[in-house]
């Protein structure tokens, strides 16, 4: 049976960001939660689809639109990273509020720029699972700065073509701490996030419970292909399911 949408305005400071929040029919006493968290320039949309699949497994899904994005587009030169993080912390904490979520199994997944946050949200909030979608990595320095102003800094594409040692970076420090299961997925031909980044979130991540790392043949960072975008749905669900069995409700 479908899963029920509901429409969220989600309080993050003074302001809101938009929410779809997406509830098993029939609804169970207590259901795991995933929040998605979607990447730079983007929206909730790329997760909405999945979350609904996701949804109709026995889990109860949330996805939202970062400030500087849709509602709040016209902040997009202003927004920081530190913003976006206090939007991540507002949405996990809506969703761990619905009704029939078991807090203690939450996970959150998230690609590009959602990844990275996602990852520093595990420090944060407690997670049971991390699925991250060629995860960016920035330097720490210019945290509170507008996120935009990163783009222009030349010493970005060197710095993700380095390998970065996890007590020299937020993300890469709560991944080194994080102790649940991950699901690490790279695109084969990314010219955005490269390779280095990638081994340096596998190098991090030596305390999860288990490691998940698959290489989509062929994909680019937008999995711009439909056949791509399917591969990537196909392993995000298979691992989903596998983490959340045994703690949904009867389907």
């Amino acid at each position: 049976m479908s899963p029920r949408d509901e429409s969220l305005e989600i309080p993050v400071e003074e302001e809101l960001i938009d929410g779809t929040l997406l509830t098993p029919d029939p609804p169970a006493a207590a259901s795991p939660g995933v929040l998605f968290v979607h990447g730079w320039g983007s929206s909730q949309e790329q997760y909405l689809g999945r979350a609904r699949t996701v949804a109709s497994l026995g889990c109860v899904c949330l996805v939202f639109d970062l400030r500087g994005h849709v509602r709040s587009d016209r902040r997009r030169e202003v927004v920081s990273r530190e913003d976006n993080l206090r939007d991540c912390l507002a949405a996990y904490d809506r969703l761990i509020e619905a009704p029939g979520v078991d807090p203690s199994a939450v996970g959150i997944v998230g690609s590009s720029y959602g990844g990275y946050l996602a990852a520093i949200l595990t420090s944060l909030r407690a997670v049971r699972w991390l699925g991250l979608r060629a995860p960016a990595l920035y330097e720490d320095d210019g945290w509170s700065l507008p996120k935009r102003w990163l783009h222009h800094d030349t010493d970005l594409v060197a710095f993700r073509h380095r390998a970065v040692p996890p007590e020299e970076n937020f993300a890469l420090r709560a991944s080194a701490a994080f102790r649940g299961d991950v699901l690490l997925v790279e695109s084969e031909r990314d010219n955005v996030v490269p390779h280095q980044v990638i081994e340096n979130y596998l190098s991090a991540c030596v305390h999860a419970r288990s490691l998940t790392y698959r290489v989509l043949e062929g994909a680019d960072h937008g999995l711009s292909e439909e056949a791509w975008q399917s591969a990537y749905t196909e392993l995000l669900l298979s691992w989903l399911n596998e983490m959340t069995a045994g703690l949904r409700g009867p389907r």
